[in-house]
Order: structure tokens, then C-alpha cells, then sequence
């Protein structure tokens, strides 16, 4: 019994220092957009602004920036256009794969399941080349396509899972009822898969919000660049990093993730105790 306590202290400390390594640097980004640009190179260093330090002047400049709004409204489009074509195409690959035999079914499955590993970085040239042959580059629609197909592979090989816990029953109910193959995709798959496509999209959504590489090498156009790109502005402008509209700006680039999170969360766990059972 003793012996127990001492292995949930231990749990519970090193929880906690997760928790920290998680939670601080946030805090900092906060507390630091409160500052006067100045106060950063301060000695010695102030984890946390004093009463009369603090100041909204940081937030004030990036509201009064107009072209922080186009920014920020380029980021949402091109997430949710993402976030909808990866959800559409994800779970009807997932239906078709959990549900059908055909030939070269297995090895479909596996090709998604290895592209996963392949680091993205190492595509930007390729798909480069793809954009410039698609007349795509300096153009958000560049982006959509590009985030969509990173994306499918990850969330059809959760949806699959959510599909193949359906029961087959359901589909031949429908299919006796007169249903089509559509039908049941429409009317049985998508509703009771709704927690995993939720909670893969929810990952969809961060993945293209706070991409940054490929956003950054085919938007060139400031009126067109993303949430990501514009806070990168700030490094080096007038010779030195001005961190307080970084973080912020950073500040404001978190609230919609926040909120998908909190208006998405029952969705979210659902999807992961569903997922981690079959049967």
C-alpha cells in the first residue's frame, strides 16, 4: 500500500512537470506581449510584468493594422476549406476501405499508412514544381489542395477504425430498405463516425492554421499571406526582433484554436476512447 502512494506521488509530480513544460511557455508568450517592447531586454529578466509595466500597446498596434485582419481571415479560409475537403474525401476512402473487398485493397491501405511517414519538408520541391504547373503559386487556392492531401492519409487511417466499429448490420438494413452505397455513407457512416471526423479535424485544422514552410514559399503577396507569414514579419524589422506584437499576434492566432477545441472537445474525446476500442 505504501509502496502504491510512492508510485502516485511520483505519477503526479512528473505530471505536474509536463503540465509546466506545457503551460510556462504560454504564460511567458502572454506576459510578454503585456510588456513594452523594451522591457524584454531588461536585466535581470521579469518572468512576469510588474503592475505598471503592463500595457496594451502590443495588442493596440496589431488591431490597428488592417492587413492583420486579411491575414488572419486568409488563415480561417484556407483551414476550413482544408479542414471540409480532407474530412469528405478521408471518410469516404475510410468507408470504402473498411467496408469493401476489392483487389488491391491491402495494399491501398498500406501505401496511405507509409506515405504518413514521409517527412513534408522533403516534398517542397516536388510540389513546387506541381504548383507552377497548376498556376497556383501566390494564390491561397495553392495552399488548399496541397494541406488536403497531407492530411487525408492520418485521417483515413483513424476514420477507418470508427467504420469498421459500425455494424455491418446497419448497412444491410439500409440496403433491404432499398438504400444505396451512398445512402449508407450518408445516412449510417458519417453520423456514427461523426467523433473521429471530428477529432481528425480538429488536428486538420491545426495542421493547415499554423503551417508555415510551404505557406511561406508560395505566398508572396503580403494581402495573401497567412497568420504564420505575418508573424514572422517581425523578425529583423528595424534591425531587431520586436517580440511584443510576435506574441502578441501570437496571442491572437491561438483564440481560434481555443475555440474549436472548446466547442469541438466532447467530440474530441469521444473520438479517442472510441477509436482505441474495436469491436
Amino acid at each position: 500500500m505504501k509502496r502504491k502512494s510512492i508510485v502516485q506521488i511520483i505519477l503526479h509530480l512528473v505530471l505536474i512537470g509536463a503540465l509546466a513544460v506545457v503551460v510556462l511557455p504560454m504564460i511567458y508568450m502572454v506576459s510578454t506581449s503585456l510588456k513594452p517592447n523594451g522591457a524584454l531586454y531588461e536585466y535581470p529578466p521579469k518572468f512576469l510584468p510588474g503592475l505598471k509595466q503592463i500595457t496594451l500597446e502590443n495588442y493596440a498596434y496589431i488591431l490597428n493594422q488592417g492587413k492583420f485582419y486579411i491575414n488572419f481571415l486568409n488563415s480561417f479560409f484556407v483551414a476550413v476549406c482544408s479542414v471540409l475537403s480532407a474530412a469528405l474525401i478521408a471518410s469516404a476512402l475510410g468507408y470504402v476501405i473498411a467496408r469493401f473487398s476489392f483487389p488491391g485493397r491491402n495494399f491501398l491501405f498500406s501505401f496511405i499508412v507509409l506515405t504518413m511517414i514521409i517527412p513534408g519538408l522533403t516534398l517542397i520541391i516536388p510540389q513546387y514544381q506541381l504548383a507552377v504547373k497548376l498556376n497556383v503559386i501566390n494564390s491561397l487556392v495553392g495552399l488548399i489542395p496541397f494541406y488536403t492531401a497531407w492530411t487525408i492519409p492520418y485521417s483515413t487511417f483513424m476514420i477507418k477504425g470508427f467504420v469498421e466499429n459500425i455494424p455491418k448490420e446497419l448497412d444491410e438494413a439500409t440496403y433491404m430498405d432499398g438504400g444505396s452505397v451512398l445512402t449508407v455513407f450518408r445516412k449510417i457512416i458519417i453520423p456514427l463516425a461523426k467523433p473521429g471526423i471530428a477529432s481528425v479535424s480538429i488536428f486538420n485544422f491545426l495542421t493547415a492554421w499554423e503551417e508555415f514552410p510551404w505557406a511561406n514559399t508560395v505566398i508572396n503577396d503580403n494581402l495573401k499571406r497567412t497568420i504564420p507569414i505575418a508573424i514572422s514579419g517581425f523578425f529583423g524589422q528595424h534591425q531587431f526582433t520586436q517580440w511584443g506584437y510576435v506574441f502578441a499576434l501570437s496571442v491572437f492566432s491561438l483564440l481560434p484554436i481555443l475555440i474549436v477545441f472548446i466547442f469541438c472537445q466532447k467530440f474530441f474525446v469521444a473520438g479517442l476512447t472510441t477509436g482505441s476500442v474495436k469491436g
